[in-house]
């Protein structure tokens, strides 16, 4: 969960699973005698994609490359690459690019969604001996990127509105079962020394709001209401 950042357009996108924010995906394949050891890994600043490339340098210092790309943010405005020593063009844009066009899933009008992003992807190649050519070398940097991000699956994460609700501590238990048998993603019941608040997370999508507040009316007979305590990105279950 993360404060909503000013000026995203996007409100949705897809991420890698939390876990891998502090475990990587590992996953090795052999070229020609060359190892290309590709490594993903959930990141939220360009510090944090740096660090990473830079703690896989030091624990392979005996490779010959650790080649990456990277991208961040709800609108993706942040995407890097670098070869790392390959010849110009033929490691870090093509990982780029296997992350950019990285289908997530489809959209409501059919086409398929090309979101993936808060990544960091780098291979570490040991030299076999037998030289790939730039063909090769774009080949196996883009089929190292795929074949990693295939022992994964990712998450969607959507912008939210934060809804709170003020209950009685002898409803606010009923009050959050029937509201996340009716499909609300109750996140949290803050209990209080006079009451409860009901921390309910909304798509920011301009319509949830009134379908809430009438599921609301129902499962309460009208005797509360909500208020917004902010926007925040969430990854959805």
């Amino acid at each position: 969960m993360s404060v909503e950042q000013p000026g995203s357009r996007a409100s949705r996108y897809a991420v890698l699973p939390s876990i891998t924010l502090s475990t990587p995906i590992v996953h090795e394949l052999e070229i020609r005698r060359s190892r290309f050891i590709g490594h993903a890994l959930r990141v939220t600043t360009e510090d944090e994609a740096r660090a990473f490339i830079g703690a896989l340098r030091k624990q392979h210092h005996e490779a010959r490359h650790v080649c990456s790309a990277f991208i961040l943010g709800p609108d993706r405005d942040a995407m890097r690459s670098s070869d790392d020593g390959e010849p110009a063009g033929t490691a870090g844009v093509p990982m780029l690019e296997a992350l950019s066009q990285r289908e997530t899933g489809s959209r409501p009008e059919g086409t398929a969604a090309r979101d993936l992003s808060d990544v960091c992807v780098a291979v570490v190649r040991y030299f076999g001996g037998v030289k790939l050519g730039a063909g090769g070398l774009v080949r196996a940097y883009s089929d190292a990127v795929s074949a990693t991000l295939d022992q994964t699956v990712t998450v969607t994460r959507q912008r939210m509105v934060l809804a709170g609700v003020d209950a009685p501590h002898s409803e606010a238990g009923r009050w959050e079962n029937e509201l996340r048998a009716a499909g609300f993603h109750v996140q949290e019941t803050r209990y209080g020394s006079g009451s409860a608040t009901l921390v309910v997370a909304l798509p920011d999508d301009g319509r949830s709001g009134a379908v809430f507040t009438e599921r609301l009316a129902s499962v309460t007979a009208g005797t509360a209401h909500f208020r917004t305590l902010g926007t925040e990105w969430v990854d959805l279950p």
